[in-house]
């Protein structure tokens, strides 16, 4: 989620409808993912959970309690899910924003609408392309740990690409496994993004007026230096204040680590045990930067996932290459080890800093 914006936490209930009904026009649905295809995905689903599990924490060092619950979803479902997540995140902030909501009235209303909308949109168009997901739980959501894996968009891309289902299920259990151990086995890292993020959105102050004269300036100066004028965190990034962009550079430089470690890992894992592990490396490649994709992401200020996999795979490889791998290690003693955004851009500053 972007700066600068009401979130889907701060949504009235027939909102939040309209954010569903829009998501699930746009989501659709894939004809063959009530077939005897989904009930041979939720049957080997768990054991290749558990079988990627095992080469992870080996390959990583890290370890989490128990094993995770994996879940198999539609694409209506992901969408609940997020909406849901997004909503628990932004709860400390919303009695805070009721006041302000009072006072606008018609235009806070409208506000809610669009956010609606909007909100509906990305989270449709995107619950197509999804093929896994860990769920970073709150303290408060009451729901197991665990991974769900959105059947349509598996079996679609099996079908569409011709890939071999026993090896393309288990490459994307390694994605999310590697996610789930991340934030499991580093123990300060889950409460330490959820606090920046919790930051980043008490920041904002909805309907605020000096954020479309923000975003004028910014949008007048990128053209005159002949940049685009929407940058890789979208048009709501325009209109972010210097506090909140310092924040969402420090999450873009987190999960640009967490994206990169998890893609060389992955591909390490899979080069070993996967005949086609190049041709679905390559195939993720270029789903990636699909020019429509691009231009989605762009527009919804989520392209810095694009970068996050691109420029944090570059960081580790590099400082592996300079260091080794305990360097790369490093990066997750602690929250002041972690690389800032400019120093995934260059790697050997960071060095210079930990070392």
């Amino acid at each position: 989620m972007g700066p600068g914006f009401i979130g889907p936490g701060l949504m009235q209930p027939e909102d939040r409808a309209r954010t569903l009904r829009v998501a699930g026009y746009l989501a659709g649905a894939y004809p063959l993912a009530g077939a005897y295809h989904l009930a041979a995905l939720e049957e080997m689903a768990p054991t290749l959970v558990h079988r990627a599990g095992s080469m992870v924490e080996e390959e990583t060092g890290f370890s989490g309690p128990g094993e995770p619950t994996v879940t198999v979803i539609d694409r209506l479902t992901w969408v609940e899910r997020n909406l849901a997540f997004f909503t628990e995140l932004l709860r400390p902030v919303e009695e805070k924003l009721e006041d302000h909501a009072e006072e606008t009235g018609l235009g806070h209303r409208l506000a809610g609408l669009l956010m609606a909308m909007e909100t509906g949109a990305v989270l449709g168009l995107l619950s197509r392309r999804v093929l896994g997901q860990y769920e970073l739980l709150l303290p408060s959501d009451g729901r197991a740990d665990q991974i769900c894996l959105p059947a349509p968009n598996i079996l679609e891309m099996e079908r569409k690409f011709q890939l071999r289902p026993a090896d393309f299920r288990f490459w994307v259990a390694l994605h999310e496994v590697t996610h789930r151990l991340q934030f499991v086995g580093v123990p300060w890292l889950r409460e330490y993004f959820l606090g920046l993020a919790g930051s980043l959105v008490s920041l904002s102050t909805p309907e605020d007026p000096s954020r479309l004269e923000i975003l004028l300036s910014r949008a007048g100066e990128a053209i005159r230096e002949g940049r685009p004028p929407v940058g890789e965190a979208g048009v709501l990034g325009l209109m972010a204040t210097p506090a909140e962009l310092e924040h969402l550079d420090r999450v873009q430089a987190l999960m640009s680590l967490v994206e990169g470690h998890g893609h060389v890992v992955m591909d390490r894992i899979g080069q070993r045990q996967l005949v086609t592990w190049k041709r679905m490396s390559d195939l993720f490649t270029r789903r990636r930067h699909h020019p429509r994709v691009a231009a989605l992401l762009r527009l919804s200020g989520l392209e810095m996932k694009l970068r996050q996999y691109d420029e944090g795979r570059e960081f580790i490889l590099a400082v592996e290459e300079r260091a080794g791998w305990a360097a790369v290690n490093r990066a997750w003693e602690s929250p002041e080890t972690l690389p800032t955004r400019a120093e995934i851009k260059a790697p050997e500053t960071w060095l210079a800093r930990v070392a």
